[in-house]
């Protein structure tokens, strides 16, 4: 599973994540449409808040540009970041450099040279899992002067929404950096406390999501990595549950009621599968997206090409999370996505390899997409 954020979303979010003023009114000039390369903003004024798109039809000189309805907007984008108009910072935790932006609190530097993997804010801190010889570790970061606090072997990292607690899991890998059996699952108690949960034979633990009191969290019995079990802790009470309804999860909704999962693993991809947490019913499944999780609202899924391999995907999908109906389809060099809002996916775009990069906000209800951060050169990451 990739990168998502905290956030009940997917995906990952890393680990959420977060508001964009939705709305606004339809460009009179040309948005992205099937086959088209920009989104453009609203002539004589500066990009809007909100992502717009018309209608892919080119209108006589004598009619007016008809604007866009959700039945109108192109469901396939392709993009072309040169051409994007520049929106709003993200409304979630982002790193440029090795600076995290965004969320609350100040904007603030991770010390060291390591390899940044994951970012998240819990309150005022700010956390990170670096790279750490063949493994990795959770560096988390208090106010000013107070000494950095290191945890040993974290690969995975989520936040309650609020963004007050957090959870992550550790899993320990062998000299040449293959992974062992066992991890460890942390979370801040509602009480206060930092509570641990050793897993023990687990293999490939991921915390998935942080909600309601309950952590929950995925590990496999064998080390082949086919399929994993999902499990919901409550670190005030040390009560560890099997949710047996669901096979092999990648990501939940917020509120717990439905998961994504990965249904059939294969060389040539993978099936992905929506099922009713509490009944097991499934409520649809696809063999052309990867599902990663959900926007907030659990209203949308979030899917990537369904065989991942290499160095970005191209294609970001959202998806009617109860039908399945392909609502809007990107296409283009995507690294990250993660829902920053029930409208709106932050999508960390580039041209390839060693190319200009942004973190992009495209929206679900017409398409469009704008430039989050500068189309620069550097690190970018989507936090938690």
């Amino acid at each position: 599973m990739k990168q998502r954020n905290g956030r009940l979303i997917v995906v990952v979010a890393v680990v959420g994540v977060l508001a964009v003023v939705a709305g606004g009114v339809v460009a009179s000039q040309r948005g992205p449409r099937s086959g088209s390369n920009s989104a453009a903003p609203l002539a004589g004024q500066p990009p809007s808040t909100t992502p717009v798109a018309v209608t892919p039809t080119k209108a006589p000189s004598s009619t007016p540009t008809p604007t866009a309805t959700p039945s109108s907007a192109p469901v396939k984008v392709t993009l072309n970041l040169s051409k994007l108009p520049r929106g709003r910072d993200p409304q979630v935790p982002y790193l440029v450099g090795r600076e995290v932006r965004g969320g609350a609190g100040d904007a603030r530097k991770i010390p060291g040279t390591e390899q940044i993997q994951q970012i998240a804010r819990r309150g005022n801190d700010v956390l990170a899992v670096v790279s750490k010889g063949t493994g990795t570790e959770l560096l988390q970061l208090g106010y000013p002067g107070a000494a950095t606090v290191r945890t040993p072997d974290v690969t995975t990292l989520v936040t309650t929404d609020d963004a007050t607690l957090a959870s992550y899991g550790a899993v320990r890998t062998g000299s040449g950096g293959e992974a062992l059996r066992g991890g460890i699952v942390y979370a801040d108690a509602p009480s206060g406390d930092l509570r641990k949960l050793q897993v023990p034979n687990g293999w490939d633990l991921q915390v998935l999501a942080y909600t309601d009191g309950k952590v929950y969290y995925r590990s496999g019995d064998d080390q082949a990595g086919s399929s994993w079990k999902l499990y919901e802790w409550s670190p005030d009470t040390s009560k560890v549950t099997e949710i047996k309804t669901v096979a092999s999860p990648t990501g939940l909704s917020r509120n717990g009621e439905i998961a994504a999962s990965l249904s059939v693993p294969g060389q040539n991809g993978t099936c992905s599968a929506v099922t009713e947490i509490a009944t097991g019913k499934r409520l649809w499944r696809t063999c052309e997206n990867q599902l990663e999780g959900f926007t907030p609202d659990g209203a949308t899924a979030i899917g990537a090409p369904a065989y991942l391999d290499g160095y970005s995907n191209g294609t970001v999908s959202a998806l009617d999370a109860k039908t399945g109906k392909l609502i809007r389809e990107w296409k283009g060099s995507f690294r990250q996505t993660v829902a920053e809002d029930d409208q709106h996916l932050l999508i960390l775009a580039d041209g390839g390899p060693e190319t200009k990069a942004s973190i992009i906000r495209c929206d679900i209800t017409t398409g469009g997409c704008e430039l989050a951060t500068p189309l620069a050169l550097g690190e970018l990451k989507i936090g938690s």
